[in-house]
């Protein structure tokens, strides 16, 4: 019989993924992702061998452990299982795991709570920054029940402020790593931005759609799907990152004009298939996209003007709602200064025990 391992299964905003104490996995990057492979039942689309649920939302790793960086609490790597592919990469952050990584560390002793609310610094492995992320510690133990609520996810949780002080090119080096607000791929005018996550920002009606289609008429566009990539490999170089062939980094989100209120409309391939909503920091990186003078976000955002004193809220929407980011932010000297760049999210663990790989 295979030994089990301790694990953890959560939702983090609007992901579920497996959250693991380091010392308990293999030591070797080799030997970690192969069992992970196995736990999740990759590469299968099904994930029928394993815990993954068929989808790269539902499909994810988190590995925490205790800091020893000054002024940091914990360790945080993400790791992205691919679903029908052997891949198991560290090439990118998600602030959906992320929401539920400071509860995890709490309740396995990593830290301790303070208060009735909690703030720990999380350094993020990927992307070598820190965030600040506060969660709900009623009479010192956490909880996971509240009135806060989020678009793609029922009912209500505690809420979780995650805060990125540090996000500005966490994977390519520069906010905008081509050192463009505006670059051309295949006749696409794009805007390649890095505010936590890597993005290729395009007009949707440049692609020949609206932008307000559903996940499942896009995931059934082969022929958009493959301008996206082509697309893609040619941005990937251009922000840093090199072949991003089997890479799940840029993400490519379509943007419209809002229909609901907010600042923007997106439909994001995070890379070849749809995103149900727009990960946390994928919705960090097109609300800095709205803020810029040029591009296709810029064309088509409804917003107020942006300011270093002030928060701006800028709703993203998307198809299972809207995610509204807290941002301060200024633009002199042709470059813009991110000050801020908050998101609220909720997380909820599901189960605890050992898993078998």
């Amino acid at each position: 019989m295979s030994r089990g391992i301790p694990c953890t299964w959560m939702r983090g905003g609007t992901s579920k993924g497996a959250y693991f104490l380091a010392e308990d996995l293999p030591r070797t990057d080799a030997e970690r992702d192969a069992l992970l492979l196995r736990v999740m039942g990759s590469p299968d689309p099904r994930q029928i061998d394993g815990i993954g649920g068929a989808d790269p939302l539902t499909s994810k790793v988190a590995v925490v452990s205790r800091s020893t960086r000054p002024g940091v609490d914990i360790d945080y790597l993400f790791l992205q299982v691919f679903v029908d592919q052997a891949i198991v990469t560290d090439k990118q952050n998600c602030g959906n795991i992320l929401s539920g990584v400071v509860q995890f560390a709490l309740e396995k002793g990593l830290a301790s709570a303070s208060g009735d609310r909690t703030e720990l610094a999380v350094y993020m492995v990927n992307s070598d920054q820190v965030a600040g992320v506060t969660v709900e510690t009623p009479g010192g133990g956490v909880t996971y029940d509240g009135d806060a609520r989020i678009d793609g996810v029922p009912g209500t949780a505690a809420p979780v402020l995650e805060n990125f002080p540090e996000a500005a090119g966490s994977n390519c080096g520069a906010l905008l790593p081509t050192g463009n607000m505006l670059d051309t791929f295949d006749g696409v005018e794009v805007t390649c931005i890095d505010n936590g996550m890597p993005v290729v920002v395009l007009s949707a009606d440049d692609l020949g759609i609206s932008g307000f289609e559903t996940r499942e008429l896009l995931d059934a566009n082969d022929e958009l799907k493959a301008k996206l990539e082509s697309i893609r490999l040619q941005a990937g170089p251009a922000m840093n990152l090199g072949d991003v062939t089997e890479k799940s980094v840029p993400k490519m989100t379509l943007v419209a004009p809002p229909r609901n209120g907010g600042a923007i409309t997106t439909r994001t391939f995070i890379p070849h298939r749809c995103h149900a909503t727009i990960g946390v920091l994928g919705a960090v990186s097109v609300a800095t996209a709205c803020m810029l003078p040029e591009g296709p976000a810029a064309k088509v955002a409804v917003m107020e003007a942006i300011s270093a004193d002030a928060d701006s809220v800028v709703s993203v929407e998307h198809p299972g709602g809207e995610t509204s980011v807290v941002m301060r932010a200024s633009f002199t000297g042709g470059e813009i200064n991110v000050r801020r760049a908050a998101i609220l999210r909720t997380a909820r663990k599901l189960f605890e025990g050992l898993v078998f790989a």
